[in-house]
């Protein structure tokens, strides 16, 4: 006879991927509406335990790179009531965002291409689209 998982942990399994999920569409939203460029989300469930998904992504220059991650974290308090912890916002170069389910890096495009981070988190065998 086969046995099934419990159905307490499941729903709260799921619960949390619907949580991170709904987090991922907001931060997206975010992203587009302040046109950054060549977004790239890489699913890390089952592969990391920092966070769910990693969001990687351009803006053209250090002061649209430190407006895209401002208008993203002042959003997510004001519409989805989440802190998130930043850092790099001074310079621009480098933007971390975390907000626990998803981290979002938001680059100059020099900067991004130097570190090549999608390449370090992409499965074996996955195309980067931006041409990294």
């Amino acid at each position: 006879m086969a046995t099934f998982p419990s159905p307490v942990v499941d729903a709260t399994a799921l619960a949390d991927d619907a949580s991170s999920r709904d987090l991922l569409a907001r931060i997206l939203a975010s992203l587009d509406d302040d046109k950054a460029e060549d977004v790239v989300t890489i699913d890390l469930r089952g592969r990391s335990d920092m966070a769910d998904y990693m969001v990687v992504c351009s803006g053209r220059s250090s002061r649209q790179v430190a407006a895209i991650s401002e208008k993203l974290v002042d959003r997510l308090k004001q519409e989805a009531r989440r802190s998130a912890k930043i850092e790099g916002k001074e310079t621009g170069d480098w933007v971390l965002i975390d907000t626990g389910d998803v981290i979002v890096h938001v680059f100059r495009p020099e900067v991004r291409d130097f570190y090549q981070l999608e390449k370090m988190w992409m499965p074996t065998g996955a195309r980067v689209p931006h041409g990294a």
